[in-house]
Formats: structure tokens, sequence, C-alpha cells
């Protein structure tokens, strides 16, 4: 009996090993993929900056690479990326977590039960689809409003790009905010908090850590997006930073890049690992803002 006993624990030990190694596995290949992905992007942006040098890359307010007489200003491309994403997450942001809020802590469970499909069938529409949509739709509308509007514009493909978003930031917050435990809410109610100081007071902060990785996946979701600002911004490269204007983004001018009219190995062609290189450091840039964010967030409330 012993013997049989010691060694259903030797398997159990060695399956539970096996398991661990596996979720192991499973979280190498995501760091050795974005390891792999900023090295290939390293190594092919260096023949560039070997040509073009960092300082005309960065403050050079022209875009034009494509041109007899190129010139390489990033910020071009920057500031179309950081308007039409600005404009997506003011959207985003707030409506995904009122989204979240609600559901969590008023929504009855029928209610709740049929709104989370919606979500994520919103979530699984082509992004070719809402570029359209704004384009034909969003934009004529917001034309009633400002007739000056142009056809092609940040504005537009903004908004839409903040609609698309909230189904990520709403379903996130919202399983963060249904994971705070009861007591935190009983203990409040026991105080005399209404509803809504409990979920904005009480839960909110709780939960605050899964709340700001929905906002991060946002951000990162706003910045990538190609298509919607392809079709409803324009591919005008130019440095403004009003939303009423057209204007191209990194990803758009990489896809513009890409389709195959530049010759391999040029310069123009290695512009794109280039700006791809920039949208990855930007990126970085913003979830290491939140993760300080978030730690400064915790180390407040063990304060308090």
């Amino acid at each position: 009996m012993d013997t049989m006993r010691r060694q259903q624990q030797r398997w159990r030990h060695r399956w539970e090993t096996g398991i661990e190694w596996l979720l192991a596995g499973a979280a190498l290949v995501a760091v050795l993929t974005t390891l792999g992905i900023a090295a290939v992007l390293v190594a092919e942006s260096l023949p560039f900056f070997r040509v073009v040098s960092w300082r005309s890359f960065l403050t050079d307010t022209q875009w034009t690479p494509l041109f007899a007489e190129p010139r390489f200003g990033i910020g071009v491309l920057l500031s179309g990326t950081i308007t039409s994403s600005a404009v997506a997450l003011a959207v985003a942001i707030p409506c995904g977590t009122w989204l979240a809020m609600y559901l969590s802590e008023f929504a009855t469970g029928r209610f709740r039960e049929s709104v989370k499909p919606i979500l994520e069938l919103l979530a699984g529409v082509p992004t070719v689809v809402f570029g359209y949509f704004a384009l034909y739709t969003v934009t004529p509308l917001l034309q009633k409003l400002w007739p000056a509007l142009p056809g092609f514009n940040l504005l537009s493909a903004g908004l839409v790009m903040g609609v698309m978003i909230v189904p990520y930031v709403a379903s996130l917050s919202e399983d963060a905010l249904r994971a705070v435990p009861m007591s935190l809410r009983e203990g409040a109610y026991a105080l005399g908090a209404t509803r809504l100081q409990v979920a904005w007071q009480v839960v909110l902060p709780a939960a605050f850590s899964g709340v700001a990785a929905s906002y991060v996946l946002g951000i990162s979701r706003a910045i990538g997006e190609t298509m919607i600002v392809a079709i409803a911004a324009g591919q005008q490269p130019r440095l403004t930073f009003n939303p009423l204007e057209p204007a191209a983004t990194v990803t758009t001018y990489i896809v513009q890049v890409s389709k195959g009219d530049v010759p391999y190995g040029s310069l123009s062609y290695r512009t794109i690992f280039a700006a791809a290189l920039v949208l990855f450091l930007l990126t970085l840039v913003f979830n290491l803002a939140a993760d300080w964010i978030r730690r400064r967030q915790r180390l407040h409330g063990r304060v308090l």
C-alpha cells in the first residue's frame, strides 16, 4: 500500500513538473518572440541609420523618402499617430471604464449576459469595415458640424478607432472589477456608502491593476491601428496635431511601402524598419509608463 502511494506521489510530482515546464515554455515563447522582433527591427534599421543621422531623423519636419530629394523626419508620422491615438483614447478609456463599471456594479445578470456577447462581436469586426464606416458615415456627419472638414481627417478615424477599442477596455476592466472581493463592497455599504461611492472609491481603486492593463492594451491597439487611419485619415505626411486635418501615421506609411513598389534593400525600403522601430519603442514607453503608474497606485494604496 505504501509502495503504491509513493508511486502515485511520484507520478503526480512528474506531472506537476511537466505542467510547470509547459507553462514556462509558453511564457518563454512570448518573451523570445518579442526579443526576436526587436532584434530584426534593430538589424534592419542599422543600415538606414548609417546613411541618415538620428538627429535629422528626429528633428526634420518633412517626410518624403520616396522623392528625388528624400527627407526623413519621423516626427511627421508620429504627429499623425499620436493625434489619432489621442482622439481614440479620449473615447475608449472613459466609455470603456464607465461601461465596465456599470456591467460590474449596477447591471442585472440578464443584461450583463446579453451585452457581453455584443461587445465580443464588436471586437471581432474587421478593421477595414470600421475604416469605411469612418469614411462614408462618420465623416459626412462631422461635415455637417464643420462644413470645412476635409473628406480625409484624423478626427473621424480617431473616433471610430475609439469605438473599436471600447470592447477591449470594457471587457478587461469588467473582469478586473468583478474580481474584487465582495467583502470590500459589504464593508463600504456597512459604513453608509452608496453604490456609486462603492464603485468609484472602493472597487475601482482595488481593481486598478487590471483596469490599467486594459488601458495599456487600448493604447497599444490605437498606436498600432492601420486600416482605419489608412482609409479615413488619408496618407498625406504632414506635421500637424490638428485632428481636423488629414495626415499619415507610421502604420499607414509601412503599408504604403510594403505594397512592393519600392525596391527591396533600398534606403527607402529600410525606412519601414526604422519607422517600425520607433513605433515599437513608443509602445514600450507607454507600457513602462502604465506600469509605473500602476506600481505608484499600489504603493499609494498601501500607504493609505
